[in-house]
């Protein structure tokens, strides 16, 4: 099992790490493009990435192992051979077990010491990427503004010597209200030794400039202005090309740079200051003074400085806001209404602010939650979509690359999506970090166990007729009766016996049609309904006269038999055996109303099958002498 398991597992492995890399690329392409980076570096970028998609590859990867490995043992019958000499499925998958035992151990250090480093090494580099500046080409006939402070125009460029013709500059640093515009015939572009100025050689052309002028009375003097005509003329700009990486300091302190136990110490820190916070706001609010007064006041004993005792004023008789607020001046009331609204808004927003700053600090102590969680939600994972794939294998039956890759694709869509919408709730504080994140593992788990359990015992998961039976008993669907005649038969059917039986059956079927030949009225239904033991006897009769039939050796016999209905066991024809309970359903007029007349449907199909069995059993007496003599 691990010869035939481990290629697969490797194989998919570094697939779907080539894909989830691919995805990196395409998500973040727009940060490497244009920048002049060498490949050393985005190969390093692509090597930490790569290492960082390891926990999204990983149960993809087993996931599709598994599918194929038992698919292709199913396909090729091995497992049924398996099964036939006595090996269970559970311990042809013990070795695998123990196998990915310690992938999930491995894959929990790997969470907690190897992906924080890279990581940290992995945003840094990209934060290091994007704030490099985009790599210099100017092109024909378009404004370009990727140098701070300028806006270059060319005309046309000479690509071999790097001679650009028809320039016209634009020197925006001083702000748009004093632009330096500059008109060259040609000029040529270059870097510093250094590479962190631009070097513009221009020739023939000019420039024109608006000066900042504070003289007074400037209106009437008019605007001061320059215009330079030169032959050649050299300027120097600020644009640092060079690549400077970021230190890793600033990510190491996030939460994506942290292993276990540092994690944990940030949380129960965090803890503590969201705690100090909530006390200092509920120590604040109760110190807000009331009607002008202060509900607490400072003592100094010993030079220290306490809050102590809650002040009450004691008033000879309440006072009556209404009439102090009438007998004011309108002038007042307006003051009154003014003070009462600005001291609103002031408490609404200091309440906002240290609510905004609580939030803040809450979801720096989710998001350390949600890294720590992560750390088991791997390895948890790994197990989960081995017994998902496994046992979908070896039911499905299907190897190769078709069928399984379909399969797994499609649950780890549905893993993906239920873990992505988990995250996103504890992330913002909508469900418990836990609910969140262990959501998808919640999910898939009953379905590993589902699978398992169905493949252990050779269940017939995808067999349509197995889940088209079970829903036709839910809904009492009608079935239809098949019966072959058989080849060897050990008792023979002897006419008097068989004759008996069905009088019988004949006479107690008539017997219960003439005892319900009128409709139930609504208050009977609900408190009798038809007999329980009447129809059960019924339906035992009829199943004993057709097993006793079918070892018949006249087809005409076994067609006739076929001619039975199969009668149902419905809860309608008796909803209730406690009158009690039936006068309070038939009390609930909207409900027991419907349910009567659908109880009232389902009697009458039951009539109308047993009239359809008087007819058969009327038959079965006339044909049955009448083959024996023949034969």
């Amino acid at each position: 099992m691990l010869q035939t398991f481990l290629p697969l597992f490797m194989m998919t492995f570094f697939i779907c790490l080539f894909i989830v890399l691919m995805q990196f690329l395409w998500r973040y392409i727009n940060d490497l493009v244009g920048k002049g980076l060498d490949i050393a570096v985005i190969a390093e970028l692509f090597c930490y990435a790569a290492i960082s998609m390891v926990p999204m590859a990983l149960p993809l990867s087993i996931l599709l192992a598994s599918l194929m490995a038992f698919g292709n043992l199913g396909e090729h019958f091995e497992l049924t051979a398996m099964k036939s000499s006595g090996v269970s499925l559970l311990k042809v998958m013990s070795p695998l077990i123990v196998f990915l035992a310690f992938v999930s151990v491995g894959a929990f250090f790997f969470q907690n010491d190897v992906l924080p480093k890279s990581q940290v090494k992995m945003w840094s580099l990209l934060f290091s990427m994007r704030q490099k500046s985009p790599e210099l080409d100017i092109p024909e006939e378009t404004f370009y503004d990727q140098i701070d402070g300028y806006n270059l125009f060319v005309k046309k460029k000479n690509r071999e010597t790097g001679m650009m013709y028809d320039m016209m500059i634009y020197d925006v640093k001083n702000g748009y209200g004093y632009a330096n515009v500059i008109l060259a015939d040609s000029g040529k572009l270059s870097f510093t030794d250094d590479k962190k100025f631009l070097f513009l050689h221009l020739m023939h052309g000019e420039s024109f400039e608006d000066l900042k002028d504070d003289r007074p009375n400037r209106g009437k003097q008019g605007m001061l202005y320059r215009r330079e005509s030169f032959a050649e003329k050299e300027i120097l700009i600020p644009f640092d090309a060079n690549f400077n990486r970021m230190g890793d300091e600033t990510m190491r302190q996030q939460y994506i740079g942290k292993n276990y136990t540092e994690l944990r110490h940030t949380i129960d820190s965090v803890k503590v200051r969201i705690d100090s916070l909530g006390d200092e706001f509920t120590f604040a609010l109760r110190g807000e003074p009331l009607c002008g007064l202060p509900q607490r006041r400072t003592v100094y004993k010993n030079g220290e400085r306490t809050e102590e005792g809650i002040l009450q004023v004691a008033m000879s008789r309440p006072i009556d806001m209404d009439s102090v607020f009438a007998s004011s001046t309108p002038l007042q009331k307006r003051n009154y209404i003014e003070n009462a609204k600005n001291k609103a808004m002031r408490m609404k927003q200091n309440t906002e602010f240290r609510a905004y700053n609580i939030e803040d600090i809450s979801l720096t102590k989710r998001r350390h939650e949600i890294e720590l969680m992560k750390k088991f939600t791997l390895s948890f994972a790994c197990l989960i979509f081995f017994f998902i794939g496994a046992p979908l294998g070896a039911i499905i039956r299907k190897g190769g690359l078709g069928m399984p890759i379909v399969v797994s694709v499609l649950l780890f869509i549905v893993y993906y999506i239920i873990d992505n919408s988990g995250y996103k709730l504890a992330r913002d504080g909508h469900w418990a970090v836990w609910e969140g994140i262990w959501l998808s593992s919640e999910v898939l788990l009953p379905l590993g166990i589902f699978l398992t359990y169905k493949a252990i015992n050779d269940s017939a998961v995808f067999n349509p007729d197995a889940y088209r039976n079970f829903f036709r008993r839910i809904v009492g669907a009608q079935q239809v009766r098949h019966i072959e005649m058989k080849e060897v038969i050990m008792d023979d059917v002897v006419v008097a016996d068989a004759e008996a039986m069905v009088t019988d059956l004949r006479a107690d079927i008539a017997d219960f049609l003439a005892a319900n030949d009128k409709r139930q009225h609504y208050l009977r239904y609900w408190t009798r309904g038809m007999c329980r033991g009447d129809v059960e006897r019924i339906t035992t009769k009829m199943e004993a006269v057709v097993d006793y039939l079918s070892n018949s050796r006249s087809q005409l016999v076994i067609n006739k038999v076929m001619d039975f209905p199969c009668l149902r066991s419905l809860l309608f024809y008796y909803p209730v055996s406690n009158r009690r309970v039936g006068w309070c359903i038939a009390a609930l007029l909207p409900i027991g109303v419907v349910g009567y007349f659908i109880g009232i449907k389902c009697q009458n199909g039951l009539k109308h099958d047993l009239c359809a069995s008087l007819k058969v059993c009327d038959t079965l007496l006339t044909i049955l002498p009448t083959d024996t003599a023949d034969r």
